[in-house]
């Protein structure tokens, strides 16, 4: 811990003249507080999550039944998606370092309604319960995928009513984070805190917040319809009763699709951070990166019928959607040849965040450039509900937002603990969760042009030595997860205690103790240049 920050408590330490223990973890209205508590049971699902994806790839490394049944093996393919959509990605990086880091980043000593704040964690936490608690009551867990698509889904046996009020909840809890960040932005800013001075993290937590606020409702509705579907027999989705289940589809995606960009917009946040900070340069283009976060929340809510090309639509409407997910990746492109150009001629410090940068555009790139494929509706028809599918949704969300995720826990780690991991370890952990996601996922792609479809329990014997493969890469991707995972976990018990400011970032963050204080800064800050002016700022020890 940094000398400095012994002369008031930290937060992770009680205030003087109250009690700690965990109460004052769960009543906190502290945004620092409360981005912990998300961070940690965010992490816990995504070992639950992880362990799940394991043991469907074991499943699949070989045809024929390995180590479940198809009953078990639909509950777990449904399960983990719901966990690793609802429970850790879409939540991840805005409840959690957007918590910690948003009120510090602009000057402000918490965020807009603290209260509120610790109610959003309240339901995220009674929605992973019940997301855990349908496993295990009714008729089994829910099988029908994390898309919960209708009519199966209104005449399946299985729990998918506690699972879908699971999901309703989580929506509030997602709908209460976006409120608050847009209000604190617009708000609490400090003073000379002006618009084109705020944090590129802080823009993309912004654009979030409007998904968020604006899309999250017509997830709940849509799931709350399902549960009228089933509960109280309406014909609204099921087609024997005079229903229609291609609105489900338009309604689903209508919230599904600008979800893909709650999802990966913190992650290019995130990176916007990193790379300036270790180019030890000025952001290249940031009015255009600042922007582009805005145009992607826009342009993004707009193209969610491209998921329904094979539906049956009218040409007319294939065309217009098909033309609107190539302009979304408009302002995607713009972000990746920023990021590269804010690299070019810069003064390279290799540090464990940056490799994980440079892994979120690689493997970024590879879905994005993907998903154009899908995009196309000609190439659409052939790869529809195929592996090739399952593998550009793991390189935007896995290889974008899991790698932008971890990038911020090596980014933000000495300023949240005070102290400093094992580089070493963690320049390692990051090659080997490269390697293995690669190894894992891009078979999947060639699978997917072969014809294989998605979801399916078993399969023909050509397409096994791809799935051989993909479940070795598995094992290479845990093993590399892991290693990080208790390298982070030594550095908290074990690490060298750090100084303020140790990568020599600029932003408002780093010139606070490490861990901060309470109340995060002594006297308000007067901001009087851009967050990415490195002059006279050094790393200290």
């Amino acid at each position: 811990m940094s000398a400095d920050a012994h002369d008031h408590p930290n937060f992770f330490q009680p205030l003087p003249g109250t009690r700690g223990g965990i109460a004052s973890w769960i009543f906190s209205t502290d945004h620092k507080r409360i981005g912990m508590l998300y961070l940690y049971c965010i992490v816990a699902m995504f070992l639950v999550g992880l362990t799940l994806g394991f043991l469907i790839r074991l499943e699949l490394i070989a045809p024929g039944r390995t180590i479940m049944g198809p009953q078990t093996y639909n509950a777990l393919f449904t399960l983990h998606g719901v966990v690793m959509i609802f429970l850790v990605v879409i939540p991840s990086i805005p409840a959690a370092f957007g918590n910690i880091f948003l009120p510090i980043q602009i000057g402000a000593e918490d965020v807009s309604f603290p209260r509120l704040n610790i109610f959003s964690w309240w339901l995220y936490v009674t929605g992973a319960v019940l997301a855990v608690v349908s496993l295990v009551t009714g008729k089994g867990a829910p099988d029908t995928g994390w898309t919960f698509y209708v009519p199966f889904s209104a005449v399946t046996t299985t729990n998918v009513d506690v699972a879908v009020i699971a999901v309703f909840i989580l929506g509030f809890s997602s709908i209460l984070t976006g409120l608050n960040f847009i209000t604190t932005l617009h708000r609490l800013r400090a003073p000379g805190m002006t618009w084109t001075r705020l944090p590129l993290f802080c823009w993309s937590l912004y654009a979030t917040g409007w998904i968020q606020v604006l899309a999250t409702p017509v997830l709940g509705i849509t799931v709350l319809l399902i549960f009228a579907e089933r509960v109280l027999g309406v014909g609204l989705f099921d087609p024997s009763r005079g229903g229609d289940p291609i609105l489900y589809q338009h309604l689903f995606w209508i919230y599904s699709h600008p979800a893909v960009y709650i999802m990966i917009l913190p992650a290019m946040g995130v990176i916007s951070e990193i790379l300036p900070v270790f180019a030890r340069k000025p952001i290249f283009g940031y009015k255009m990166i600042a922007f582009s976060s805005l145009a992607i929340a826009f342009a993004g809510s707009l193209v969610w019928a491209h998921h329904m090309f094979v539906s049956g639509m009218s040409d007319t409407a294939v065309m217009v959607f098909s033309f609107l997910t190539f302009v979304v990746a408009i302002p995607s492109a713009i972000k990746v040849f920023n990021w590269v150009s804010t690299l070019y001629k810069g003064s390279i410090r290799v540090e464990p965040p940056l490799w994980y940068a440079l892994a979120f555009i690689f493997l970024f790139s590879i879905g994005g450039l993907t998903g154009l494929v899908l995009g196309s509706a000609g190439t659409d028809v052939h790869v529809h509900d195929t592996y090739f599918v399952v593998a550009h949704f793991h390189y935007v969300i896995f290889g974008g937002l899991g790698f932008g995720l971890f990038g911020a826990m090596h980014y933000w780690f000495p300023k949240i603990y005070g102290r400093m991991y094992d580089k070493r370890i963690a320049n390692w952990s990051c090659l080997i969760a490269f390697v293995g996601f690669n190894i894992l996922y891009f078979p999947m792609f060639i699978l997917g042009l072969q014809g294989m479809p998605r979801r399916y329990y078993d399969y023909l014997p050509k397409y096994a030595e791809g799935h051989f493969i993909s479940t070795m890469g598995s094992w290479v991707l845990a093993a590399g997860l892991l290693l990080m995972f208790w390298n982070l976990w030594r550095g908290i018990r074990h690490g060298k205690p750090v100084g303020r400011n140790p990568w020599g970032a600029a932003t408002l963050e780093w010139m606070v103790p490490s861990p901060p204080h309470h109340h995060n800064f002594d006297a308000e800050p007067v901001v009087t240049h851009g967050p990415y002016d490195y002059t006279g700022v050094k790393p200290d020890a």
